[in-house]
């Protein structure tokens, strides 16, 4: 266990504290259990190496391990956090969980068996706490951390000040919030390159790696993260990833499900489970039509990349600028805020606002005479009759 102490310590030492991300400052760390849900390269990590060096105390008591460590293929999770809290740990860090072998019935026993032991762990966004051998649901305080918004990326890379706006804010018109941006302020001057390579921090780190990163992270995703989904059979990772691509290529996409089925070798059957995996793993977005409820086996009746950094990395020659508008906004939005699709313009958002979405000389034609209906242009800093697609990157 000393060598895991040690790693931790060189872990926490490396970390920068000068900027964190938005759910940082939103989780109750006070929590007895917490678990953090996300895609592969959202940060998770650096999350908790963050707390963990705020806490400030020493090694035996908080302390962070990751599961997908070769200490762990010979030493159980259980006999080596007893363990370290005999020796005065209280506060667990567990990264990776899902890569451990019943690894929701460990910390239920360590939840039970120690009422000072706090745990905080992180899995992918494919986690289901309710649906694990042991459902943690009662006890975990579960969050969800999503990529960068714009204002993050921004304020990260170029040491921007930007503020948090609400959705009401937004709608409210440019005359509410504009006076909350500095003076010097000019919000498309990186919205394209945010569109390509922001969401991911770690673009941050290595901006010339960055696309090839992320197509090895995709790949990742679909040939060992799902690999711990129940009902994947493994062995279809390779038409899964093919399924990924076709859409990449088509998005937004308008379903057909004999066609996918044809083009990707998956049986018809199985095609909306599939659909469901890809959007679990967050790198697509099933949107259905307002009013209804959605159960895994319906078919959407469009789909989206999860953000617009995907469509660089899957099909760069196919990107196309209507489809990252509508992909943007999507991903902006769908953090604190329900999305679906109206009968007339492109999303509804909480089952009330519809959105069109369109460049600088787009008109309200489709949503005319629509109540709650407002039209978001691209290409424009402070447009004076409509909303600037860009603003809604400043949600969180």
């Amino acid at each position: 266990m000393e060598a895991l102490l040690n790693k931790s310590v060189r872990l926490v030492r490396g970390v920068k504290t000068d900027s964190v991300r938005y759910l940082f400052d939103k989780i109750v760390w006070n929590n007895r259990l917490i678990g953090i849900k996300g895609a592969r390269g959202t940060g998770k990590t650096t999350l908790l190496l963050q707390r963990l060096k705020a806490l400030s105390l020493p090694p035996h008591q908080a302390t962070y391990w990751t599961l997908d460590d070769l200490y762990f293929t010979d030493s159980g999770l259980a006999d080596t956090a007893r363990l370290f809290y005999n020796r005065g740990g209280r506060i667990l860090f567990l990264d990776e969980v899902h890569k451990y072998p019943a690894w929701s019935q460990h910390i239920k026993n360590l939840y039970d068996e120690y009422d000072d032991l706090q745990i905080i762990f992180t899995g992918s966004s494919i986690i289901d706490i309710a649906k694990e051998e042991v459902d943690l649901s009662r006890r975990a305080l579960m969050y969800t951390l999503y990529g960068m918004s714009y204002r993050e990326y921004m304020n990260f890379k170029y040491r921007s000040e930007l503020p948090v706006l609400s959705f009401g804010e937004i709608i409210s018109g440019t005359q509410v919030w504009q006076d909350k941006f500095p003076e010097k302020f000019r919000p498309l001057e990186y919205f394209a390159e945010y569109l390509q390579q922001g969401y991911y921090p770690f673009s941050l780190e290595d901006e010339e790696g960055f696309a090839t990163r992320l197509q090895q992270v995709i790949r990742i995703i679909v040939e060992y993260d799902m690999a711990q989904l129940s009902g994947f059979d493994i062995k279809n990772a390779q038409k899964l990833l093919q399924l990924l691509y076709i859409l990449s290529a088509n998005v937004p996409f308008k379903p057909n499900i004999s066609e996918l089925a044809r083009k990707s070798h998956i049986h018809r059957n199985t095609i909306n489970e599939y659909l469901h995996f890809l959007e679990e793993a967050q790198l697509i977005r099933l949107v259905y039509p307002a009013g209804i409820s959605v159960s895994t086996l319906q078919k959407p009746e469009k789909i989206f990349l999860n953000n617009s950094n995907l469509a660089f990395a899957l099909a760069p020659n196919a990107t196309d600028k209507g489809n990252l508008r509508e992909t943007f906004f999507a991903s902006q939005m769908a953090v604190h805020h329900k999305i679906s699709l109206p009968k007339q313009g492109d999303f509804t958002i909480n089952d009330t606002y519809v959105f069109e979405i369109g460049g600088k000389q787009k008109g309200r034609k489709q949503i005319e005479g629509m109540e709650h209906a407002f039209v978001v242009v691209d290409d424009v800093d402070f447009p004076a009759l409509h909303i600037p697609l860009w603003v809604f990157g400043m949600l969180y």
